[in-house]
């Protein structure tokens, strides 16, 4: 044989049929997907969605990648979230009973429901399953892959006895085009679309679309049953001409002329800048027809607007429109990341010659309070002699070179220092006081936003802080950016330069130490006043003292009462707001101040010099609780002494530093403890010049209650004394007040060197000052003209009372106070913070510009106004608002005449009826129409009829339309009866 004589001549090919196509694969996957959601079964037992609920409802949505080899899809199920939906309702169900989905597309509460997704509008289904190609793979064009797809998809719903309808998307993405199928027990819904660019002629009406829907269920009937209709037409209006403005037109006369929205300095601007709302939607709406009531043919309609039974409203907004307090902070914010120094900015030609022009800068200073001369207190005044001056200066620069006008310079100081406005003699205005402390106190307890600074870590809204941002602000905006913030700094320095050097108190600060709940910059300016006090309470008592003034003439920075008393509960062992420098011995001079009892003891000699044998008391203030010093019946007395040293935050982040670069080695802890001892120091040298003889169980029982203990004992008579001691941890060998106290001299406060050394902490914080670049100002200045944007939007909120913004603005008030906080603010969640201000501020404009376009005239009736009310604000909060009354209602009829209006500027009419004479149909006349063509139609046409045969069941039937300008849509449902195929 053939076969055994050459065996190698053989060829053998085994073909496995059990091996799974790709194909095959895929439909096992969406099976599997369908099982693991578990939505097979019946699905006829969830409930009919009620009026409104696919709009107010919850959308439920979950995802699943497969593949078709290498070609990605996503599997993805939408479900509605019903209240009240169990699954005892679904074992109720026949077992037979239609899919849901075939329920639903007979529905008709919820017939064009707003903002839904696409299929949830054409077929109105409350479930659904859709399988879309993956982000980055190409659409599904080809018709045998588009087939391909559906016949998985109905293999697989047949597989899995899955009853909901499942998409595929086909065709390119923009044109959202879905066919499917929803299967059930011997029925079959097939959804098909077309989609074209242009309305076909023959279907661009009623009746043609009607055409098509009767050819497509075929039904051989007589008569047909009856075809349900909904018709919904667009009309969009996009002229607002004959509205006003949305913000008042500039004031050429004022400062700020020519500019939209201008405000004086020390405010904020507020407002868009162009029109919120660029559209309004008008939707109406036939919901239930039928085919013999309506005509609607190529040759005449009775769909008159006028004649809707109801109507809808919805506005679409501008997108980022300008508003003016969202600009004003992002320009502030990109301030924020320059890196141009002030010297850079306005060069460096001032800054060489300084040293030259100090002598002219003193001399023109020393005019101004020159005892003949009566001028204002505020660089207003001084800027005119310093720039006079600065003529040597001005040859190398125009005057018109100057960032800032003298006029607004001016203007701007005016607002930052009002009390430069009032002119008095020089010594009336060095006694006016920055600002009453508990007359303050007293007005921001009734304001509630006066705490929000304490949140935000800015300045108290109204401080110069607070006005210093405001004007920055909006010398950024307004006149010039960088170089003119650069101009300002330097003016507003040396305007507290001037201050300083001339005992005049800075306007606009609350009296006492730097405030450490405040930004660093209020805290320096709190500082500087505070140098200013000392100063001039210094040289007050020394005038006093030369001259022999009033008594009580006190000075402002002098204490007058001791520290400590009887009911202390801390010791005042180690005290964070002493100054360390102070403690240095370098310094010579003394703190001096008057006291009552001090001077009324006019007698005692200087250095406590000893009368008799016995040593004078000096700086006295009053007797201690009644107490007795222990060796001897002299009463105790509370001695004057100096104020602990104010500091900023930044010096006790560095005094802590430092404290703790001395280390733990014995040496450094005993510097570290003299160092901050200086104060405990000075308090007991005070001690001992007020109670001669005491000692220091008598500063213990004044100063640290806590540290002297007493307790009954019986003494040798069997009477019971109180007997007291030192605590322990005042016993504990090398003590510091021990130590401190057997150095310490006997010397009154007024004697002593000074613990804060005014003159040397002023000077620090002007150069400070004016070592910062124009960005550090703005970084400093940012908390408070974030304080003051979001009281302005509760202002502006308050006015139009909506409820999502007044909600935003305490989000964005808790968020703030996290992102101000840190010294190194995080730029990224600072800019969207900004957005989110910027987007309030838009919610509230659009507010506005709803409410003058649907204001209504004067002597309307109170219940209309209070209707519109309620619309307008429904308008912002909904995608789209029912108008009560249709056509007729107090809403209808504003929006019926601004489509009038915007009709007759369009045609360039010039009718003259009267609006209630203009109320006709659209068809008729040759007059102005009061409505413009539809800028979309859509129709829903419904029935139950049986397919495909006359002896079938009696199944829903849907076709969704739409035309529009530009396109021509039909999605329909189709559904079968598969039982007798």
């Amino acid at each position: 044989m053939a076969a055994d004589s050459d065996p190698e001549t053989e060829v053998f090919e085994i073909t496995d049929f059990t091996t799974a196509s790709e194909w095959e694969r895929f439909v096992s996957r969406v099976e599997e997907v369908l099982n693991d959601w578990k939505l097979i079964g019946n699905s006829a037992g969830r409930l009919s969605p009620e009026k409104g609920a696919y709009t107010t409802g919850t959308w439920l949505e979950k995802s699943q990648d497969i593949n078709f080899a290498d070609f990605k899809f996503v599997v993805t199920h939408f479900v509605l979230k019903q209240e009240g939906e169990n699954d005892s309702e679904k074992d109720k169900v026949e077992e037979d009973a239609f899919p849901a989905a075939m329920q639903d597309l007979l529905c008709m509460n919820n017939d064009f429901p707003p903002r839904a997704h696409c299929l949830v509008r054409w077929y109105g289904m409350q479930e659904f399953v859709v399988i879309a190609p993956g982000t980055n793979c190409e659409a599904i064009i080809s018709e045998s892959k588009c087939n391909l797809l559906l016949s998985s998809v109905s293999i697989a719903l047949a597989n899995s006895g899955c009853q909901l309808p499942v998409f595929v998307q086909i065709q390119q993405k923009w044109r959202k085009m879905f066919n499917g199928e929803c299967q059930g027990p011997g029925v079959r819904t097939d959804f098909e679309m077309v989609h074209l660019r242009k309305v076909p002629s023959q279907y661009n009406h009623l009746s043609g679309l009607l055409d098509i829907f009767k050819s497509k269920i075929g039904c051989n009937l007589s008569p047909l049953p009856p075809i349900n209709i909904a018709i919904r037409f667009t009309y969009i209006l996009q002229d607002w001409q004959q509205h006003s403005w949305p913000q008042q037109p500039p004031d050429f006369d004022t400062l700020l002329g020519g500019e939209v929205g201008g405000v004086e300095f020390g405010k904020l601007p507020f407002g868009a800048c162009e029109e919120p709302i660029s559209e309004l939607h008008l939707a109406t709406t036939w919901p239930h027809l039928t085919e013999g009531i309506v005509v609607d043919n190529d040759v005449y309609s009775d769909l008159d607007p006028l004649q809707a039974p109801h109507w809808s409203v919805r506005v679409r907004t501008a997108e980022n429109p300008q508003c003016l307090l969202g600009d004003l902070l992002s320009e502030f914010y990109k301030l924020c990341c320059r890196k141009e120094s002030t010297e850079e900015v306005l060069g460096r030609t001032a800054a060489e010659e300084e040293g030259q022009e100090n002598s002219d800068i003193s001399s023109a200073l020393s005019r101004l309070t020159e005892p003949t001369a009566t001028v204002p207190i505020s660089r207003l005044s001084v800027s005119n002699m310093v720039h006079s001056a600065r003529k040597h200066i001005r040859r190398h620069r125009r005057v018109d070179e100057s960032p800032l006008s003298n006029d607004v310079l001016n203007s701007v100081l005016l607002c930052l220092f009002p009390d430069a406005a009032v002119e008095k003699s020089s010594d009336n205005s060095k006694n006016k006081p920055a600002q009453s402390n508990a007359e303050g106190k007293a007005e921001q307890d009734k304001n509630s936003d006066y705490n929000l600074f304490l949140q935000l870590k800015s300045a108290p809204i109204d401080s110069l802080t607070s006005r210093l941002a405001l004007c920055v602000c909006l010398i950024n905006y307004n006149y010039g950016g960088l170089r003119a913030v650069a101009h300002l700094w330097q003016e507003f320095v040396l305007e507290l330069r001037y201050r300083w050097e001339n005992n005049y108190l800075v306007y606009g600060l609350t009296g006492g130490p730097p405030d450490l709940r405040c930004c660093l910059l209020h805290q320096k300016i709190q500082m500087l006043n505070c140098c200013i006090e000392r100063k001039r309470a210094r040289d007050e008592a020394r005038r006093a003292q030369d001259g022999g003034k009033d008594k009580e003439h006190r000075g402002a920075g002098s204490s007058q009462n001791g520290r400590p008393t009887s009911d202390s509960t801390t010791s005042k062992e180690v005290s964070p707001g002493k100054s360390w420098e102070s403690w240095s011995d370098s310094e010579d001079e003394f703190f001096e101040c008057v006291s009552e009892q001090g001077e009324t003891e006019s007698s005692q000699t200087e250095g406590g010099e000893k009368d008799g044998g016995k040593m004078k008391a000096e700086g006295r203030l009053h007797p201690h609780n009644n107490m007795t010093l222990l060796n001897s019946s002299e009463p105790l007395y509370v001695p004057i002494t100096q104020e602990p040293a104010p500091m900023t935050e930044d010096l006790l982040e560095e005094q802590s530093e430092v404290l703790a670069k001395l280390g733990t080695s014995a040496e450094g802890s005993h510097l570290r403890a003299r160092m901050q001892s200086a104060c405990l120091l000075s308090d007991m040298e005070s001690f001992k010049a007020a109670n001669p003889g005491c000692v220091l169980e008598d500063f213990v029982r004044w100063y640290s209650p806590r540290d002297y203990v007493e307790e009954e004992v019986t003494d040798e008579s069997g009477n019971k004394v109180v007997k007291g001691e030192l605590s322990a941890r005042m016993k504990i060998s090398g003590n510091m007040w021990v130590e401190a106290w057997e150095s310490a001299r006997v010397t009154p406060a007024r004697r002593q060197r000074r613990l804060f050394d005014d003159t040397k902490e002023a000077e620090k914080v002007l150069h400070y000052l004016a070592m910062l670049k124009p960005a550090d100002v703005t970084c400093h200045l940012l908390p408070c003209i974030l304080h003051s944007a979001i009281l302005k939007l509760k202002e502006e909120e308050s006015v139009e009372d909506i409820p999502s913004v007044k909600k935003s603005i305490r989000q964005a008030t808790s968020q703030a106070s996290k992102l101000l906080h840190p010294p190194n603010y995080d730029i990224k969640k600072l800019e969207d913070f900004i957005n989110q201000l910027t987007a309030m501020e838009t919610v509230i404009t659009r507010a506005r510009s709803l409410k003058a376009k649907f204001s209504l005239c004067e002597g309307e009736k109170g219940e209309d106004q209070e209707e519109l009310e309620k619309f307008v604000s429904l308008l912002l909060e909904e995608p789209e608002v029912d108008v009560i009354g249709a056509g007729q209602g107090p809403a209808g009829s504003i929006i019926h005449k601004m489509f009038i209006n915007s009709q007759r500027a369009a045609l360039l009419s010039a009718l003259e009826e009267d609006f209630s004479s203009d109320r006709r149909p659209a068809g008729g006349s040759n007059k102005v129409p009061d409505f413009p063509p539809p800028a979309g139609r859509e129709i829903l046409l419904r029935t139950c009829v049986p397919r495909p045969a006359p002896y079938s069941k009696a199944l829903p039937q849907r076709l969704f339309c739409v035309l529009m300008k530009e396109e021509f849509r039909l999605a329909g449902a189709f559904s079968s009866d598969t039982s007798f195929f």
